[in-house]
């Protein structure tokens, strides 16, 4: 029996399966309807591995070099993604995705190898620089999502002007990165994976970001139309720093109803519950912000608008640094950016120790102040729980050691952002948040092993550096709205100014 015999008895078998399952699944115990979705995820994982690489091949046999006789091309289609987005039935991104993954797994499974005794130099040439994460989607610990989101947030490293590929330690330093992100996996969302991985390569590469950041910014656009019923639309692309501050505006004013945190203070705890409370969706209520917005003009009182809460763009800086980052999502944001947020809003320093843990006051007050809070987001980045995806701007600071009944201190190395949601979570299911000294910050859950909890600000890697591929240096800071840090990489090694 050959290859693609055995297959397919195989996939008959499976599917036979799944339509007993169909009748069976609803009796299972919640243990083995969960084992039952963990399986299916399996054989999903293994058939998108081989889809990536049949699309591959099929791109390696329709590039434009073989023009009408392509693989692709002689059975109608214009490229390879066309083809396969027919055979799988998948969206036309699907596809694509599909077949830049078939690509890469190809460019590493025939690269040529150095006869010999390679240098550590040739074996860097010899090997892509996503060979990583190539060999851990074959092994199956890495799905074709979370690949593709590596892979293109990545991009290839920089090829400097008149060579014709990148030197062996940008080839270096974009693997390092990569095996990096690989240890993230199991702590990020896809998407969240992707936009670590962008910021990475923007820290990398800072003349190639402010090149795509210019990019961006002379690609901004706004349009308007009416349709055939005489509906008006608008379509916008916004460049980085329009983008951020209308994310914060309309953040600053619905996050009541997203899940920000909640108010001590009793007028804004009931402007808060009469928002919940408003019968529009938080679509509608965008909609009505940025018109009440546009109406009042440069000249209104943001207090009649947002309310408290005034929104704002933070920009968390390092000392010397090319690229800033947003407080919120850590994008990158170029020299340029950085210096004219300064010009408008001047700047905040906060001041860290080498291993990220920020040094400020305020051992007696039961609440963590405004300066304490900027600099537990400068270290966390947002809500610190696994998977967890909230901003810094959307969470609470909660004590490690509770304020009563352990007689916890408000200092910011016994503090920790958290999400309202996680925050109550942490309280009502009996989870603990324990700390040693300085050391990393582990989640105790009532029935299982202990968890490391990870910043996901896009500094750390300035006091967990990753090798080389971001080299140390000290490290200031920037604001607004922004703060940024200074210290040297290696833990215990004095404190340092953001």
């Amino acid at each position: 029996m050959d290859l693609l015999t055995e297959l397919e008895h195989r996939i008959d078998a499976v599917t036979a399966f799944v339509f007993a399952a169909v009748r069976d699944v609803s009796g299972f115990a919640d243990d083995d309807v969960v084992r039952f979705l963990a399986l299916a995820a399996q054989l999903t994982q293994a058939g998108e591995r081989m889809s990536a690489i049949g699309a591959g091949v099929v791109a390696s046999r329709s590039d434009r070099a073989s023009g009408h006789g392509g693989l692709a091309q002689s059975r109608g289609h214009r490229n390879a993604a066309s083809l396969v987005q027919e055979l799988s039935g998948s969206s036309r991104a699907d596809a694509a995705k599909r077949v830049r993954l078939g690509e890469a797994l190809l460019e590493a499974g025939t690269s040529p190898r150095v006869a010999g005794e390679p240098s550590a130099q040739e074996a860097v040439i010899a090997a892509p620089w996503h060979s990583v994460v190539d060999a851990a989607l074959m092994d199956g610990r890495i799905t074709t999502a979370q690949a593709d989101a590596i892979l293109r947030g990545l991009d290839a490293p920089p090829v400097e002007p008149g060579e014709e590929a990148a030197t062996p330690d940008a080839v270096e330093a974009w693997r390092l990165a990569s095996e990096q992100l690989l240890d993230e996996v199991a702590v990020r969302t896809v998407e969240d994976l992707a936009a670590a991985a962008r910021q990475i390569r923007d820290r990398l590469d800072p003349t190639g970001a402010e090149a795509r950041y210019l990019a961006r910014h002379d690609a901004r656009s706004f349009r308007m139309w009416t349709d055939e019923q005489g509906v008006r639309h608008a379509r916008i692309r916004f460049d980085d720093h329009g983008a951020a501050w209308v994310k914060a505006m309309i953040d600053a004013a619905l996050r009541p109803r997203r899940g920000g945190p909640r108010f001590v203070d009793p007028d804004e705890a009931a402007a808060a519950q009469h928002l919940i409370d408003d019968p529009r969706t938080n679509e509608q209520l965008a909609y009505d912000l940025v018109l009440d917005v546009l109406t009042a003009g440069a000249t209104t009182e943001a207090e009649k608008v947002f309310g408290a809460r005034r929104p704002g763009v933070r920009i968390v800086v390092v000392k010397d640094d090319p690229v800033g980052h947003l407080e919120d999502g850590g994008d990158a944001v170029p020299t340029i950016a950085v210096e004219q947020a300064i010009c408008g809003s001047g700047a905040v320093e906060v001041v860290v120790d080498a291993c990220g843990n920020p040094l400020d006051v305020g051992r007696d007050q039961r609440l963590f102040t405004p300066k304490q809070r900027l600099a537990l987001a400068v270290r966390d980045g947002g809500c610190v729980w696994p998977g967890c995806t909230m901003p810094a701007s959307y969470c609470e600071a909660h004590h490690i050691d509770e304020w009563k009944a352990h007689g916890g201190r408000t200092d910011i190395d016994r503090g920790v952002l958290l999400c309202r949601y996680h925050h109550m979570n942490l309280h009502h299911r009996g989870h603990r948040i324990r700390r040693e000294g300085k050391g990393p910050l582990t989640l105790h859950p009532p029935d299982g092993p202990p968890h490391d909890l990870r910043s996901k600000s896009p500094l750390r890697w300035r006091w967990d550096p990753p090798g080389r591929a971001v080299a140390p240096a000290r490290m200031g800071a920037v604001g607004p709205p922004g703060a940024g840090l200074s210290t040297d990489a290696r833990c215990g090694n004095g404190a340092g100014r953001l």
